[in-house]
């Protein structure tokens, strides 16, 4: 999927990236019957990358309704990073207390923000900016999601003093900060 799918193509083309790098790639399942939903965030402020040439990519396997979908604030890639919290008790492990921007309250007031989202297939894909601010509600049916995370040109090593989501042990050690994802941890996947 990741190496002979469109996909890479597809994010390098939207970021434009000369180059497309993995930087991983996870399974996001929700069981049906789950009510928690998926709290609004960034990812970028997780990860161990800066950068503007990132990009997400969703491809749900099971239908996946408008109700539980993945929702975005259309424009919030644009920034700025806001700040990371515990999803379950909204504690700010990652940044400093007050260094970044809270996020707003989304839900408070819906209709006061651009929320797209869709219906989505099993194939179809969403393609998005690690800064976009997105949520997901809870699953009235079994909702599996593959996810890609890619990075271009631009993306360099940004160490932190807390543990990222994901870790890449040692990677400090050999990838000075700053210095491009030029990793064989973080292969490049597709060049224009």
């Amino acid at each position: 999927m990741i190496r002979e799918s469109a996909a890479a193509e597809i994010a390098g083309r939207l970021m434009g990236s000369g180059t497309v790098r993995l930087y991983h790639d996870h399974m996001l399942v929700k069981e049906a019957g789950t009510r928690q939903p998926t709290p609004w965030h960034q990812d970028q402020p997780y990860y161990n990358v800066d950068g503007a040439q990132t990009c997400s990519v969703w491809i749900p396997v099971d239908p996946v309704s408008r109700e539980s979908t993945l929702e975005f604030v259309a424009g919030s890639h644009l920034g700025p990073w806001l700040m990371p919290r515990t999803f379950m008790d909204g504690q700010a492990r990652w940044f400093p207390e007050g260094s970044l921007a809270d996020l707003p309250d989304i839900e408070a007031d819906r209709s006061a923000f651009p929320i797209v989202g869709w219906e989505l297939e099993p194939g179809d894909a969403v393609f998005f900016h690690m800064l976009a601010l997105h949520a997901a509600g809870g699953a009235d049916r079994r909702r599996r999601a593959f996810s890609i995370r890619f990075l271009g040109d631009d993306a360099v090593h940004a160490p932190r003093a807390w543990r990222t989501s994901p870790e890449f042990p040692g990677l400090a050690e050999t990838l000075p900060a700053g210095a491009p994802m030029d990793d064989p941890r973080f292969p490049v996947v597709w060049r224009a």
